[in-house]
């Protein structure tokens, strides 16, 4: 079996966090925790941040321009976000079965925690009671992956109101708008063992967070 480094960076800027990613070799999984930051993915467009640029400027929220899938995304504090680095020619050279995949992960995840999570026919990510909870863009290179997942643990939910997330008006909720008081490192602990055993992986927690 394949080994798995799992790494958490802490709070990082977006920008950094993306350096790593792309000196990070497969097969990893990497967690981060972005300051208030919009993302725009490939299909993004513009018009889904509801904010000026001087508005978000006065809210301390950074923009930036992300090769992922999707559309408009929020990431902030309290956020689990998920950046798995992995050669899917190792694994299967299927995108649709990778994502699907890394909802299965989230989904596994959260029913560890007590939380029924749901995939929908019509977008990807992962919902509970029709309000999405984890958000997945990804990019996939020569068959190496990059980008991820963002889970909502213990987010301040009003950021969204500068987005229309993912281009969807649809609600947005957290493991704490659910009433789950779970710890950031228990929540990571769920997802590191699931994504190794979906993904066959023997996982390797890294004690060094930071590169």
């Amino acid at each position: 079996m394949r080994s798995c480094e799992v790494r958490d960076l802490g709070r990082m800027g977006w920008a950094e966090a993306w350096r790593i990613q792309r000196e990070t070799p497969p097969d990893s999984l990497l967690f981060v925790e972005h300051p208030h930051t919009i993302t725009l993915g490939r299909n993004a467009h513009r018009e889904n941040i509801l904010a000026a640029p001087e508005i978000l400027d006065r809210a301390g929220i950074a923009v930036h321009e992300a090769n992922r899938g999707g559309d408009v995304t929020y990431h902030g504090p309290g956020q689990i976000v998920g950046y798995p680095i992995l050669d899917l020619n190792r694994w299967r050279r299927d995108v649709h079965l990778y994502v699907r995949t890394l909802e299965e992960v989230i989904i596994r995840a959260l029913d560890d925690l007590g939380v029924r999570g749901e995939r929908s026919s019509l977008n990807s990510g992962v919902w509970v009671g029709g309000a999405k909870l984890c958000a997945i863009g990804v990019h996939i290179s020569r068959w190496i992956t990059s980008h991820g997942f963002a889970l909502n643990h213990e987010t301040d939910l009003d950021y969204f109101r500068y987005i229309v997330p993912c281009g969807l008006s649809a609600p947005v909720t957290s493991l704490a708008r659910l009433g789950v008081r779970v710890s950031r490192e228990a929540v990571l602990d769920r997802i590191a063992g699931r994504f190794g055993q979906l993904f066959e992986l023997e996982v390797q927690v890294l004690e060094n967070a930071h590169s």
